[in-house]
């Protein structure tokens, strides 16, 4: 079991937050958390890149010189590879790098993540984070007041929140998803996480990972 303290917006500790990492993940497989990062950047590759081979290049296809008699090595056109201004003799052709994991997988390893962020306390609690207007200054002050303004920083929220997100979006090195868009990628980049207890009830009530049944219930 944690517990996590709780801060106002101006940094003072208002009270505290108990949660078990243990009920996020029963346990955590860094070879999942890998596969599902590597994934998620895999997909980022927009996969335009394109270089030209011979057919592409521009140049005579008439061959150079004789085959035989001259003492050189044998040549083709210059529109070859292996000569200069030639193309390329594997060229690289658009392609679609993207792939996708099981669901189930990919939700274990968000959990994951995020019950290893618990447990190595690098997450941050605050009472409430409410704008009635976007107030990026503000946002700054409060992470400054919580220590988060020299790091990057993940803020999480219960749902969709506009103030919020316009409070933070021109913060340099600062982010903001709502829990139920979070994923293994997001949750391990940044260095630190800030959520509202209301988030982590949102979080805790998101169902998980079935738990294996013991001898006794399977033989029942």
């Amino acid at each position: 079991m944690a517990t996590l303290p709780i801060y106002n917006k101006t940094g003072a500790e208002v009270g505290s937050y108990e949660i078990d990492p243990a009920q996020l993940a029963p346990r955590i497989s860094k070879q999942l958390m890998h596969d599902a990062v590597v994934m998620y950047q895999t997909n980022l590759r927009q996969g335009t890149v394109r270089t030209k081979n011979r057919s592409d290049v521009a140049g005579t296809t008439k061959k150079m010189y004789r085959q035989k008699g001259t003492g050189n090595a044998r040549a083709g056109s210059r529109r070859s590879g292996i000569r200069r201004g030639g193309g390329h003799i594997h060229a690289i052709r658009p392609r679609d790098w993207s792939y996708r994991l099981p669901k189930k997988a990919l939700r274990i390893a968000t959990r994951m993540a995020l019950a290893s962020r618990i447990a190595d306390n690098e997450v941050t609690l605050i009472d409430q984070l409410a704008f009635e207007q976007p107030k990026t200054g503000e946002m700054a002050k409060i992470l400054k007041a919580l220590k988060l303004d020299q790091q990057t920083v993940l803020v999480a929220t219960p749902g969709l929140d506009a103030n919020v997100f316009k409070s933070i979006r021109n913060i340099d090195g600062v982010s903001v998803l709502p829990v139920t868009e979070l994923n293994a990628l997001e949750v391990l980049r940044p260095r630190r996480l800030l959520m509202t207890p209301a988030a982590m009830d949102v979080l805790k009530a998101r169902p998980g990972p079935a738990k294996p049944q013991t001898a006794s219930e399977q033989a029942s």
